[in-house]
């Protein structure tokens, strides 16, 4: 990748019996272990799912999956999996409000990397009681190129994750535990990649 990543993440994939569905880069990147919560009066062994697409080439570019529930935790580690896995840093990233908190923004800003992140839910503005990151990112947001380019995120994260659901049939994990778990996301997310690049390969 690139220019910029998108992060997004699937609280929606369980176990089986499944949970309640509930660079240096120059594109832009777009961004789940288990946890055990109460749904219609049982408790299920449920799974936070995290990807980072590539904006350009749609391909997942960062996977990992966490029993913890918030999405802000994830950010960084997602950034800093796609920086491993390919050498270089993302120079942008796009993020939905589940992403936000201070120390986010102040990382991102930090290391240099061109962060939009939704700071309200369906277009609400943040409390004035809000940090002086989170005023600043959504000053950044209500500008022109600020609105343009966070508006490209649900054409690059969400799409791969109905790939997976209806393309593969992949909606629930067939192993237990983090480890597996784990693995088996990583698993599903090579042969959604494969599906996408499937064109491009030339088998020898």
């Amino acid at each position: 990748m690139r220019d910029a990543i998108h992060q997004g993440s699937d609280p929606n994939f369980g176990s089986i019996p499944r949970a309640s569905q509930s660079p240096k880069t120059r594109r832009t990147l777009r961004i789940p272990t288990a946890e055990s919560w109460s749904g219609s009066g049982a408790f299920q062994q449920s799974y936070n799912a995290q990807i980072a697409v590539d904006a350009t080439e749609q391909i997942i570019v960062g996977a990992l999956v966490s029993n913890t529930a918030p999405d802000a935790r994830h950010l960084m580690p997602v950034i800093d999996q796609v920086e491993q896995l390919l050498g270089v840093k993302p120079r942008k990233v796009l993020a939905d409000a589940g992403y936000k908190s201070e120390e986010n923004f102040r990382r991102l800003r930090e290391r240099d990397i061109d962060g939009y992140v939704a700071v309200g839910r369906d277009g609400r503005t943040p409390r004035r009681s809000s940090g002086r990151e989170v005023q600043a990112m959504q000053r950044k947001l209500n500008t022109k190129r600020g609105r343009a380019t966070f508006k490209k995120r649900k054409h690059i994260a969400e799409p791969p994750f109905g790939w997976i659901k209806s393309v593969l049939g992949s909606r629930a994990f067939s192993l237990r535990g983090l480890e597996k778990v784990g693995a088996e996301w990583m698993l599903v997310c090579t042969a959604v990649n494969l599906r996408r690049l499937g064109g491009r390969i030339s088998w020898a």
